[in-house]
């Protein structure tokens, strides 16, 4: 899957890229029941915000590739590198993964924020997937964006979560991105975007991945991941002479 030019010049635009059916259904329906096997089995953790209030609740875990094998295919899976290669450039690296489960009426929203603040780079190469494993409408709480906002550069935030201004940037104010079940969203990590409370009876259950370009240094380290560096296409050309894993720690 590759993007055609008129959806590169829509993402150079827009800042996002809404990509229906990206994957199957089975594929989705299979997905989706290994991050709920990973949020029962393990020690998934509530990822509520702190600008949040309210008895909300959602569970999140990172690193999934390392819990579930499902996860390391779908990172190196064709599609996903095609499409960052458009937007990216020929060299694509991982960053993190992170998987969210909004449980049912009670599912936390994500205020409106940029990603930039928590990992900001350079030459701002960071982009977000969401992978949709079942249906997100509006009321499950769906992604919501302010199209041409990564334009703008990084922009001032609010508190210890980082949260935009809720006068310049409500929640209620963006556009939603309704999706299906197999649906991926491609956007900028300068986007302010943000996600609403799921006040329906079914939860919403995504995968968050985070690609750059090698060539691009982080200005500060965060969200650090044990698989943090992986090349998912091409190569590194900023790689250093080969030292063993041993070796560096020890330096």
């Amino acid at each position: 899957m590759r993007l055609t030019a008129e959806q590169q010049a829509f993402y150079r635009e827009q800042g996002f890229i809404h990509l229906p059916g990206f994957l199957t259904p089975g594929e989705a329906a299979a997905y989706r029941t290994e991050v709920h096997a990973i949020a029962a089995t393990t020690a998934a953790r509530d990822a509520t915000w702190s600008s949040v209030k309210g008895g909300t609740q959602l569970t999140h875990c990172h690193d999934v590739q390392f819990r579930s094998a499902a996860f390391t295919r779908l990172l190196v899976d064709d599609r996903l590198t095609g499409v960052a290669r458009d937007i990216i450039g020929p060299n694509v690296q991982l960053h993190h993964t992170k998987m969210f489960v909004k449980p049912p009426e009670k599912g936390s929203p994500f205020p409106m924020h940029q990603d930039f603040p928590y990992f900001p780079h350079r030459d701002h190469s960071m982009i977000a997937v969401i992978f949709h494993f079942d249906d997100a409408p509006d009321a499950k709480g769906c992604l919501r964006v302010y199209p041409g906002s990564h334009k703008r550069g990084p922009l001032p935030f609010e508190g210890s979560d980082h949260h935009l201004s809720e006068a310049e940037f409500p929640l209620g104010g963006a556009l939603p991105i309704e999706a299906k079940a197999g649906d991926a969203i491609f956007f900028s990590y300068l986007l302010a975007h943000g996600s609403g409370l799921n006040v329906s009876e079914e939860p919403r259950t995504t995968l968050l991945v985070q690609l750059r370009d090698p060539a691009d240094p982080p200005l500060k380290e965060g969200h650090g991941s044990r698989g943090q560096g992986m090349m998912l296409v091409g190569v590194d050309p900023t790689a250093g002479q080969f030292a063993f894993a041993w070796e560096s720690k020890a330096a």
